[in-house]
């Protein structure tokens, strides 16, 4: 298996990279490259991502060189227990250029920036309410494995149990990239820990991705078009009550985005944080725009409820969590509950690849 070769010509180009590259590097080394700032870090990001994507390539090839030259002696030699450790080393090697063949999927725009995740309870009353603060666990879970920070910016306690909305920043390398796959409807199925006569319940909760921006991307907002609310924070169950109104409410009137702060005691904190929460989602739709799929995600969000879902938990009559736009599925629920997401991650991701090179190609013909 080379690595390279797995690379080149897909959506990791070994020769334009390294040609990319070296432009790049050409570049940075001239006097007037910092004239520009905001386009000289745009560019050393684009040289960075670059330069790790290739180093992980280069030092692919030499551990499966390595390996394999290994394991030829070991064979030769008869010796079992370093064939065995070859064979080992080999595998852990596949595994290895398989994420690095995951990552390179990740090539939009923002890919590599942090993400906010907004999380909103649905049809179910006090059963998706908890179900929502589940997914809240699900997802900080899959952050914390992956040694991202994670931030809560707004909470919003349910009447009984669980919680009515909350919205969380992920700050990780490529954390948008991944986590933008896993914006929908989710859908549970489980016996109510509510219910007294034990009854299985439906539930729906809606999660929705958008990049945090940098200064690199400009979005432009009209303040006249903004109404700014401010209100008292509390936690879940009324813990931690700010007694002053702290916590910060933006609307776009226009679009009827709606974002929310109350992360800091500071009312000032809280507002600058949701402006920027504002603009990301101001670019968040103007990405959607810009794909076809994105009619068909802004109806799914007329209503968290039946027909509208993206994956579905069934805990009862049996153990199933199963992906409705890939097909990818697992009886590991405790698993995925607790953040193993990788696997229906990475369908998506190359299942938004795959149409977004088809898409090419009906443009060409």
């Amino acid at each position: 298996m080379n690595p390279r070769s797995r690379y080149c010509g897909g959506v990791f180009d070994w020769d334009r990279a390294q040609v990319r590259f070296d432009e790049l590097t050409a570049l940075s080394e001239r006097p007037e490259f910092w004239n520009d700032p905001q386009e000289a870090q745009k560019l050393m990001r684009e040289r960075n991502k670059l330069e790790s994507g290739m180093s992980a390539i280069t030092s692919l090839e030499r551990e499966l060189r390595d390996s394999m030259e290994l394991a030829e002696l070991a064979e030769a030699e008869g010796d079992s227990a370093l064939v065995d450790e070859a064979h080992a080393t080999l595998a852990k090697a596949q595994e290895r250029a398989a994420k690095a063949e995951l990552e390179a999927l990740l090539s939009g725009e923002a890919d590599g920036n942090d993400a906010y995740i907004e999380f909103n309870s649905g049809a179910g009353g006090t059963e998706s309410q908890d179900w929502t603060e589940m997914l809240l666990r699900m997802y900080s879970r899959w952050a914390n494995a992956r040694g991202f920070k994670v931030d809560l910016l707004e909470e919003q306690g349910g009447d009984t149990a669980g919680i009515k909305s909350a919205t969380i920043l992920v700050h990780g390398e490529n954390a948008y990239g991944w986590l933008k796959t896993e914006a929908g409807v989710h859908r549970l199925v489980r016996i109510s820990p509510y219910d007294s006569n034990a009854r299985r319940h439906t539930s729906f909760a809606s999660v929705w991705v958008y990049p945090k921006i940098d200064e690199s991307i400009d979005i432009e907002i009209n303040e006249k078009d903004v109404r700014v609310d401010t209100y008292r924070s509390s936690g879940a169950g009324g813990q931690h009550v700010n007694k002053t109104d702290s916590a910060v409410r933006l609307t776009h009137i226009p679009t009827g985005i709606v974002v929310a702060c109350q992360a800091e005691r500071s009312q000032h904190k809280n507002r600058a944080a949701a402006w920027d929460m504002l603009r990301a989602r101001m670019y968040e739709a103007e990405l959607q725009r810009r794909e076809a799929a994105a009619q068909q995600l802004e109806d799914s969000k007329t209503e968290i409820g039946w027909g509208r879902q993206i994956r579905s938990y069934v805990l009862q009559p049996y153990q199933m969590v199963k992906d409705l736009r890939t097909g990818v599925e697992t009886s590991d629920t405790s698993g995925v509950l607790d953040g193993d997401l990788d696997r229906f991650m990475a369908a998506s991701l190359a299942a938004r690849v795959a149409g977004a090179a088809d898409a090419k190609v009906a443009d060409i013909e």
